[in-house]
């Protein structure tokens, strides 16, 4: 798997959080959730973390600095409420996208970026969620997908859809927990719930339960993703705590404009290549009248029905006399030329009285 020399130096720095971890380790204290060490880790943290993003950042890039530093240390969970949850996973991810709209990270990490830096930030906070008892925010308990997470069961889901060694029906089963929870982070997640929790598996996570019985992995994968835009994108206690910058700017859309989705097997392509097409309404087309016939088109009958003359035009109709027959074929022969009927079903023309 492709690393960049920056992804590389992302990663390193949650070798030094976890040092502060062991600087400030659980006080011994009677609370059932939120043990109140959390609070001296995160006041240190984000004391350090703007030096240690300043020197990773080229030169070129030291901008994007406050943006970028905001992003990463709101995702560690609130140090108030000692809690952690799907919006602090939320900042992970604007994290993750504007390093790629500065170009910080080229397109050729977005694969490492999913499975090796997200991947370390899952273990990271799974860490301090068992470090220091962080209370779920937000959790909805055995009817949540998870207490605190959601982002890796949509990306390990599709991760399954192609070529899967297993099908939905099976991820509960010990031994493809146990075959597999290395290689693809669906089932690191399940193999993690299992640990952490006690009982069936059906009582204590229940909208992953029903999930083992969807056919397929890509249906699966599609459900997810309504699921989080309607769970976490449209909940306002969710995103009323996101912060907008430059780099994920908040802009409103269109009413009517049709949202693109991520599609399984394709990439988006790096923001200097990518085409920004302004949604517009696509304006009706003009209503235009037909010009009247030239004069000399009225001077006689014979021409007025010819499809010959200059002046014949299927979108003006005469009404031929009884002395023109001919004109009156020529004239039944534009007009099912023009609409494309049949010549022989069109009845004749009676006789003018």
């Amino acid at each position: 798997m492709y690393e960049s020399d920056m992804l590389r130096k992302l990663l390193r720095i949650f070798e030094l959080l976890e040092k502060l971890v062991e600087k400030y380790p659980p006080l011994d204290q009677p609370q059932r959730f939120g043990n109140k060490a959390y609070r001296d880790w995160a006041r240190d943290m984000r004391e350090q973390l703007p030096e240690l993003l300043r020197q990773l950042l080229p030169p070129g890039k030291q901008k994007y600095l406050n943006e970028l530093q905001q992003y990463l240390t709101e995702a560690f969970g609130n140090a108030t409420r000692i809690d952690y949850g799907t919006g602090h996973e939320l900042s992970f991810m604007f994290f993750l996208c504007a390093l790629f709209k500065a170009e910080i990270l080229d397109e050729q990490d977005i694969v490492s970026a999913a499975l090796r830096l997200f991947k370390r930030y899952l273990e990271f906070v799974r860490q301090l969620q068992r470090t220091y008892n962080m209370e779920p925010a937000g959790s909805q308990g055995v009817w949540s997908l998870d207490d605190y997470q959601f982002v890796p069961f949509i990306w390990g889901s599709a991760q399954l859809s192609v070529r899967s060694p297993f099908d939905p029906c099976k991820f509960v089963d010990e031994q493809i927990i146990s075959d597999y929870k290395d290689q693809y982070m669906f089932i690191s997640c399940i193999d993690y719930i299992c640990k952490v929790k006690t009982g069936h598996f059906g009582e204590h996570s229940n909208q992953l339960w029903s999930i083992s019985d969807v056919p397929s992995w890509v249906k699966i994968n599609m459900g997810l993703v309504k699921m989080y835009q309607k769970e976490i994108l449209s909940k306002f206690p969710v995103i009323q705590h996101v912060f907008f910058g430059d780099l994920m700017s908040f802009e409103t859309v269109t009413a009517g404009t049709t949202i693109t989705s991520a599609r399984l097997g394709h990439v988006a392509p790096p923001p200097s290549k990518r085409k920004c097409i302004v949604p517009t309404l696509v304006p009706q087309a003009p209503q235009t009248q037909a010009p009247p016939p030239p004069i000399e088109a009225l001077a006689g009958d014979q021409n007025a029905g010819d499809s010959s003359s200059e002046s014949s035009d299927s979108s003006v109709v005469l009404r031929p006399s009884a002395s023109a027959s001919a004109s009156s074929a020529s004239l039944v022969a534009a007009a099912a030329e023009g609409s494309g009927d049949n010549l022989n079903e069109i009845p004749k023309e009676p006789a003018a009285e």
